[in-house]
């Protein structure tokens, strides 16, 4: 009887609040999980679940167990990790990204990290929607600021700088911004976070003092790549990642404001966008996330005229992630 295979069953069930949803997850039939659940409470001669057409929890006795066999899983794949040390990292790897970053940064630099670790096989989930780590059984996400919550630990591994741009057929009808303060007075083509619903505010940072610029919506959309297509067609101001931004500016589609090579005049810079590596414990830290989230780190290290690097003082501690901004 494959003890561990039953109790990784009945984890699952539990997180994911249902049989059905826990068949998903693990891509088995719904009675294939539902036999499984039967053979362990069989061997332990204890019911764990209460199982009725409409709801499902856990008994008295299930509860305890679950509290006691939670961290099996993990901890079984970290030993294996770790009486192999010598070894590549292996196994399947779930990462979860925000669709931008994941499109433009993320995926080419995937061919490079399956190079040097052929025993990794990655799944790859891009979406700007809040992933549940262990409903979705995700090993590791990519979030910005706005997505981090305090149930996961969150290391910063980037920063990017987020460019002010616009179309030259936009700035010549519409005047050019010269300080934060003029943008509402323009079209602003703000994101909307799919997450609570709220907009990605444009923070500035004056004189060491961070402030929200006001905006007047031009348009508002949940998608980035979008929003500059919107601003290339002259549609108004955006706030673009440099990673999104760059191509655009040097093919001369859009046009940058507020820096020292771009049009506009202001003592102020906009904050930068700064992009984590999270997992839902410190137990989650396998081989094969420590591999994923180091390459990550060096990869993404800004080369000259890319925009911030990451602070020397942050080194690679991991720490719970902050409330969203």
């Amino acid at each position: 009887m494959d003890i561990l295979g039953l109790i990784s069953t009945y984890i699952k069930v539990v997180e994911a609040g249902s049989i059905a949803g826990a068949a998903r997850g693990l891509g088995l039939s719904a009675a294939a999980v539902s036999q499984s659940l039967t053979r362990l409470e069989a061997h332990l001669g204890v019911r764990l679940l209460s199982r009725t057409t409409r709801r499902l929890a856990m008994t008295e006795s299930g509860a305890r167990y679950f509290d006691k066999v939670r961290h099996i899983p993990q901890e079984v794949e970290s030993a294996a990790q770790s009486a192999t040390l010598e070894s590549e990292p292996q196994g399947a790897l779930r990462v979860a990204t925000t669709a931008a970053f994941g499109r433009h940064l993320l995926a080419p630099l995937l061919p490079t990290f399956k190079r040097r670790y052929p025993g990794i096989d990655i799944e790859l989930i891009g979406s700007d929607w809040r992933l549940d780590h262990r409903l979705e059984q995700i090993d590791v996400s990519l979030r910005i600021k706005a997505q981090l919550s305090d149930s996961l630990v969150a290391r910063r591994i980037a920063s990017r700088a987020f460019l002010f741009c616009a179309a030259p057929a936009y700035l010549a009808h519409a005047g050019t911004p010269r300080t934060p303060e003029d943008l509402q007075q323009h079209a602003c083509l703000l994101f909307r976070y799919p997450t609570d619903g709220r907009y990605l505010p444009w923070r500035f940072e004056r004189d060491g003092q961070v402030f929200e610029a006001a905006t007047r919506p031009g348009f508002v959309c949940d998608d980035i790549d979008m929003l500059a297509q919107i601003a290339v067609n002259g549609g108004g101001i955006a706030r673009l990642a440099d990673f999104v931004a760059l191509p655009l500016i040097e093919g001369g589609q859009l046009v940058p404001l507020f820096g020292a090579e771009g049009q506009g005049v202001t003592s102020a810079r906009s904050e930068a966008m700064d992009i984590y590596a999270c997992v839902a414990e410190r137990s989650a830290l396998t081989g094969k996330v420590r591999a994923f989230i180091d390459f990550l780190e060096q990869a993404l290290q800004p080369k000259s005229g890319q925009g911030p690097g990451r602070d020397p003082d942050q080194g690679r501690a991991l720490r719970r992630g902050v409330p969203g901004c």
